[in-house]
């Protein structure tokens, strides 16, 4: 039922953009799109079997514009996924603009990962694989920003809490930690109420200026990821473990920090770091209430971007580092990732040829994407690639056996 009113609304919307089009001047804007994924395990089983259509109104008039994208999602056998990314209004003043509604906010100079760029939980149902801006997930917020020449300040404020999306249990992507037996799930502690003390707030700095680009910035969130909370049971008798509870819960952050870019003669050095406060890591401390204890973390990446003859060459390190380690901690002190873009352009820019890599350093695994994409005519591109990951553990080493190409139909309009 809920379904049903969701899809009728959001339908009812579009047919009232579509009617106000008829009298005011409304800028459409969409793609098509099929995307097919299969394995390369023995049965060769498709991976994804996806339609897309994906549609964007604009309309503004005076010191107000209105903007709504709406998504559709097929796939075979299932029922549509209807959807809207975006849907929001803007006010527009000399100095100041405000944003209020359904809508994503992109912070940061990292390429394919999040440091300062958390505003925006991310959707990873099919882990990192799909386009950043399916990735991240639209918030309801109020976002103003206020602007001195090249200075800028922005605020947004979230009334309502909204957490990553995880993978569900049929997933390829779906990842549990092992238990010693059998756990039981108590989710009563995982949703965090919408109200006025549960809301999220953030603050950033933003300057241009003719040596550096940098941006400052501060929030007050809760964790998008739930720490899981492991209740042990052990049997008086025998003095072994009987039974594991393992509740999810959200919990409060602090976080600072800031980005920068500067160029240097051929090379664009970037950087990126934030700092966590209030972060729970589980632990095997003896007496630790819930095997979790709360650590800060500095999350910080450095970038460099340069140009050989035509290849486009971007290369970022970045670290995650936990303050006041112990030995107890079950994550690693030190978690060390590289990134590699390579891409290069043919026939005026009709054809890319581009290799995007994640490199876990630590565990020696990797997520590496060569793709090759040409565009047939105006609008209208065709794209083939791999995911390919190597490994036996880690971020990207446990998805071993999930190798796959794929294919993408596509037209702008």
């Amino acid at each position: 039922m809920k379904k049903m009113l969701k899809t009728a609304a959001i339908w009812a919307v579009i047919t009232s953009m579509v009617v106000t089009g008829a009298a005011e001047s409304v800028y459409l804007s969409g793609y098509a799109r099929n995307y097919t994924g299969m394995l390369l395990r023995d049965k060769n089983e498709f991976s994804i079997l996806q339609n897309t259509f994906n549609l964007k109104f604009e309309h503004s008039r005076n010191q107000v514009a209105f903007n709504a994208n709406l998504y559709v999602y097929q796939y075979p056998g299932a029922v549509l996924e209807i959807g809207l990314r975006e849907l929001y209004l803007d006010l527009l003043f000399d100095k100041m603009d405000i944003r209020m509604g359904q809508q994503q906010i992109i912070w940061g100079k990292a390429d394919g990962m999040f440091i300062t760029d958390i505003v925006s939980p991310k959707n990873l149902s099919e882990f990192l694989l799909p386009d950043f801006n399916e990735i991240r997930i639209s918030v309801t917020a109020l976002k103003a920003d206020y602007y001195i020449g090249n200075l800028s300040f922005e605020a947004v404020w979230i009334p309502a809490f909204s957490p990553t999306i995880i993978p569900d249990e049929n997933s390829l992507w779906f990842s549990m930690p092992t238990f010693p037996v059998q756990p039981t799930f108590d989710y009563s502690q995982k949703v965090i109420e919408s109200n006025l003390k549960n809301s999220e707030l953030f603050t950033k700095f933003a300057a241009i200026t003719s040596f550096v680009d940098f941006e400052i910035m501060a929030g007050y969130a809760w964790d998008d990821d739930p720490t899981l909370h492991i209740q042990k049971t052990i049997n008086p008798e025998t003095m072994q473990l009987s039974s594991i509870t393992v509740i999810p819960r959200h919990h409060r952050l602090t976080i600072g920090g800031g980005s920068f870019s500067t160029t240097l003669g051929p090379f664009v050095v970037r950087g990126e770091s934030a700092y966590y406060a209030g972060k729970y890591f589980q632990t095997t401390a003896p007496g630790a209430t819930y095997g979790v204890t709360d650590k800060d973390y500095l999350h910080y990446l450095l970038g460099l971007d340069f140009t050989i003859g035509e290849i486009r060459i971007s290369s970022q390190f970045v670290q995650q580092v936990i303050a006041d380690y112990d030995e107890h901690l079950v994550n690693s002190e030190f978690e060390n990732t590289a990134t590699l873009l390579l891409s290069r352009t043919f026939f005026r820019e009709t054809l890319k040829l581009e290799l995007f890599s994640y490199i876990g350093l630590d565990n020696k695994d990797a997520l590496i994407r060569p793709k090759i994409s040409y565009d047939l005519t105006d609008g209208f591109q065709v794209q083939a690639g791999a995911n390919l990951f190597t490994g036996s553990d880690g971020r990207f080493g446990q998805y071993d056996d999930n190798d796959m190409l794929y294919f993408k139909i596509k037209y702008s309009f």
